[in-house]
């Protein structure tokens, strides 16, 4: 089972700004080629989970019915593009709520890999894509290929301060697809090859 974690905004749709938060739908914008990048994924095999931090529910910035008209939006949108995402995991909690759900804390990533089955030391296996350092420890921890994209709020620059750095850099959503893509055909060229020199 081939599974990939997305975090949501700045990967998926438009980054709102540091301390903002998308409230509503007609404020949630895909990033460009990141419907694309979806569809490609749904194609060759990927489950695909989102898991999102949007503490501003917990915060009282708008309510969990907003959020899931959100969410129902960019799923219709997604599968309209011939997309699919498994399921969407959000800590709506504050950060001082000490939830085990909010990233770099990885209860969410443990839930998307109990529905698929996969235990929890073949992660390795598995990719998350986001856009913040909180990403990639989450990913990281979890044992995790991580790929940091640019299309969201930080930038090349802000790894030079991070405790661990991610495993590829990529321009946005699109471009990390196209390196999931290449790391699944090496591996599966690999696993042909021991398979060959094995009879």
């Amino acid at each position: 089972m081939q599974v990939v974690f997305c975090d949501r905004d700045g990967v998926i749709n438009e980054f709102p700004g540091n301390g903002n938060y998308v409230t509503r739908v007609k404020d949630f914008h895909f990033v460009p080629g990141s419907l694309e990048a979806l569809r490609l994924l749904t194609e060759q095999g990927y489950t695909i989970f989102v898991v999102s931090n949007q503490a501003g529910v917990g915060k009282g910035i708008y309510s969990q019915d907003k959020l899931n008209r959100i969410t129902r939006y960019m799923l219709k949108h997604v599968e309209k593009e011939k997309g699919k995402i498994k399921k969407v995991f959000y800590c709506t909690h504050r950060s001082d709520h000490g939830c085990d759900c909010r990233k770099p804390k990885i209860g969410s990533i443990i839930k998307g890999l109990q529905i698929v089955n996969k235990k929890f030391h073949h992660a390795r296996k598995t990719f998350f894509v986001g856009d913040t350092v909180s990403d990639i420890m989450a990913g990281h921890r979890a044992g995790c290929k991580t790929i940091f994209v640019l299309s969201g709020r930080e930038t090349r620059q802000s790894i030079r301060k991070w405790p661990i750095k991610p495993d590829y850099i990529a321009k946005d959503l699109l471009a990390a697809s196209k390196i999931i893509e290449n790391e699944n055909s090496n591996h599966s060229c690999l696993s042909r090859r021991r398979s060959h020199q094995s009879r």
